[in-house]
């Protein structure tokens, strides 16, 4: 058997927010609620590239009900470690929504501007339902009024990396979600 994979950080190993462990229970129980949300019935995760590519994969094989998946790639962020305020979509949908259940899968719930965004933009091809999954809420950096039905973790404003989240494209292959120290941006 392989040895595990040590992950290093440098110039020094990030502090655990979340755990590993802690993120898979979490997991667990969010596809448990919404097996019960939408009992007999079948769901679409629409996942955000590529931050919540991880969390909509675990999600998923969490999840009993019939489950099928699309993504969808906005920005806000380029390459540093505060968001723009300006969201642009770079992928759409491959399927139509029309009639589906709709569960927009986020990585992390912080202003508020993306989501809202997606939200609005997904209401106009009228799917049944639109709920949202977000992996991490951070409500004291909303400047929109949205909420997600489903959460994880609600977090202070730390910049995260791990587990899907990155600092210019890297760190997303941590297994726990990390604090990314401000003094270690290039």
């Amino acid at each position: 058997m392989a040895a595990p994979v040590r992950h290093t950080y440098s110039p020094a190993h990030p502090p655990v927010l979340i755990s590993r462990d802690a993120i898979a229970a979490r997991v667990v129980e969010l596809g448990a609620q919404i097996d019960r949300d939408l009992a007999g019935e079948s769901v679409l995760l629409v996942g955000v590239l590529k931050g919540a590519a991880i969390f909509l994969s675990d999600l998923a094989r969490a999840i009993s009900i019939q489950c099928t998946f699309d993504f969808v790639a906005v920005s806000s962020y380029g390459k540093g470690t505060r968001s723009s305020g300006a969201v642009k979509l770079i992928k759409d949908l491959d399927h139509p929504i029309e009639g589906r259940n709709i569960i927009l899968v986020e990585d992390i719930l912080d202003t508020g501007l993306t989501l809202s965004f997606l939200k609005r933009m997904l209401m106009q091809h009228r799917p049944r339902s639109l709920r949202v999954a977000a992996l991490l809420d951070k409500p004291d950096r909303r400047l929109e009024p949205i909420q997600a039905e489903y959460v994880g973790f609600s977090i202070p404003n730390h910049f995260v990396i791990g587990y899907g989240m990155d600092y210019a494209e890297r760190f997303r292959n941590l297994p726990d979600i990390c604090i990314f120290p401000p003094d270690a941006a290039d």
